[in-house]
């Protein structure tokens, strides 16, 4: 270092030493440390198409970090919430680890009261209103909405291959899924080579009838598949 900026700016060896350095001239002589602090008390909103993973993986990482957590899973998913609820007082720290269950009235007064961080997991509409709840106490917070995932087909590709991965990625968990293809733009004729093979693989992973397929996950609720 001190070589070349004696190179380009005849500087000496003092100078390059007083002034490049990662600490400038004023703080030459201190040392520099950082201090990582948890938040305090994290509310985590789990979402229902994935209601162990979404929920636990932030708990996770907010308990790691050395947080307080209060866990609220999906009411659409009755049957987990119950088993988080049952199981996670068994093996935590009931005085720093907390379920709360119930749907949209239990979850609005949750937002009432103040916590030192909120993460969310689901739809725009709810995190608009998290969102706005959080904005009160100037609560940071993390929102995991869901979006649009389009798929490009070129005439190029393996169309067997192709089709097979994009109807995985569709069917896994019945596309419940943020990241899961919505929609495909492709030509005229790429589009009736997709549909011919989909027709064909569809039927052998799902049989004749796919509601009697036990490979085939079901949509949450019957207002989802609406």
């Amino acid at each position: 270092m001190v070589d070349v900026l004696q190179k380009d700016l005849r500087r000496s060896k003092t100078e390059a030493i007083l002034l490049e350095p990662s600490k400038g001239i004023v703080n030459i002589l201190d040392d520099v440390v950082i201090f990582n602090d948890p938040y305090g008390v994290v509310l985590i909103i789990g979402a229902w198409n994935y209601p162990l993973q979404l929920l636990l993986l932030p708990v996770s990482g907010a308990i790691a970090a050395g947080n307080a957590v209060i866990m609220k899973p999906s009411e659409l998913a009755p049957a987990t919430a119950k088993f988080i609820a049952e199981t996670v007082p068994k093996y935590l720290d009931n005085d720093a680890i907390a379920v709360v269950e119930g749907g949209p009235e239990e979850t609005t007064e949750l937002l009432k009261n103040r916590f030192d961080y909120i993460f969310y997991t689901g739809g725009t509409n709810v995190g608009k209103i998290v969102y706005a709840a959080a904005t009160k106490y100037l609560t940071p917070v993390t929102l995991e909405l869901g979006g649009k995932s389009p798929v490009y087909i070129d005439n190029t590709v393996d169309m067997e291959v192709t089709t097979k991965r994009i109807l995985w990625g569709k069917f896994v968990n019945v596309g419940q899924t943020c990241i899961a293809p919505d929609y495909i733009l492709c030509t005229k004729e790429v589009q009736n080579k997709f549909i011919e093979h989909a027709k064909k693989i569809l039927k052998e992973w799902y049989g004749e009838d796919p509601q009697k397929s036990p490979d085939l996950c079901r949509i949450i609720t019957s207002r989802h598949f609406r």
